[in-house]
């Protein structure tokens, strides 16, 4: 597999340069194409239609949202001029509670989605959680999240993944095959391995052959839940191994619930210094 198709999904003007300058490096590094979606967003509207609203007030917040596409789309080709990447900018005009369809349309053509963290301290929430969404679930990509602190690299040195044997972990895995084989380093952390399975005696065992067929030689961690949560034993890990990339499984509720994301899916996207790909 090779990463050929790249997106990114904008809905803010500000803080959005450097994330932007950063993927499209990301796309040139792979010789891929870069499709950037600016989200103009319609937060007055659910996404679906119900009496008593007035349709000159509708009208008003869907000029106003596709006003903000366009001004997001200028700003996202400005940066790009200086790019050697080859890149497409598009706009795209969604009520606040559709985003994350219109995404997952999107996503689902692509080989990678690279997006912003959800939970940093400058990006807005609520959108940026329904594009993860739909990224994630809807658009079925492999999803590469950028804290704002850090840069990606193509070719990333020490990769940690986060495996419990769980399908999403390997679906993971597979998806973040292109970086593994660049790297020069490669762990597989284990945490509290269950006593009783087919896989006891050699947790991570099955993955670090996997791994080796494909030309990826893989340390074997295994460690204790010495933290009060996984994330926070995971993100240790990767500080003590300077590492530049963690890979994981995500896992996901229903929009409907208080969160889209729980567990240690959720407490590693708060967390976070280093870029994350993960794949449901």
């Amino acid at each position: 597999m090779e990463y050929k198709s790249l997106i990114t999904h904008l809905v803010d003007l500000e803080n959005s340069t450097g994330f932007l300058t950063s993927v499209s490096e990301l796309a040139d590094a792979f010789d891929a194409h870069l499709d950037v979606l600016c989200h103009g967003v319609d937060r007055m509207t659910p996404g679906f239609h119900y009496g008593g609203v007035d349709p000159m007030m509708l009208q008003r917040t869907i000029e106003a949202a596709g006003d903000e596409a366009k001004a997001i789309a200028k700003s996202a080709r400005t940066t790009l001029q200086a790019s050697n990447a080859r890149w497409n900018v598009e706009e795209a005009v969604n009520p606040i509670g559709n985003i994350n369809r219109s995404v997952a349309i999107r996503t689902r053509f692509s080989d990678l989605a690279v997006l912003r963290t959800p939970y940093g301290e400058n990006t807005s929430q609520l959108e940026a959680e329904g594009i993860l969404e739909g990224a994630l679930f809807g658009g079925q990509a492999p999803v590469l999240l950028l804290p704002d602190s850090a840069k990606p690299k193509a070719t990333p040195e020490r990769i940690i993944i986060a495996w419990n044997e769980s399908a999403e972990a390997m679906n993971a895995v597979r998806a973040a095959m292109p970086f593994l084989k660049a790297a020069a380093s490669v762990r597989v952390c284990v945490i509290d391995p269950p006593r009783h399975g087919q896989d006891r005696s050699d947790p991570g065992g099955p993955l670090s052959v996997f791994l080796a067929r494909h030309g990826v030689k893989a340390e074997i961690d295994v460690m204790a839940k010495s933290l009060p949560r996984v994330s926070d034993v995971l993100l240790r890990h990767a500080s003590d191994k300077n590492a530049d990339m963690i890979v994981m499984g995500a896992y996901g509720h229903s929009r409907f619930r208080e969160a889209i994301l729980g567990g240690a899916t959720r407490d590693m996207l708060e967390e976070a210094n280093v870029p994350i790909l993960m794949k449901h």
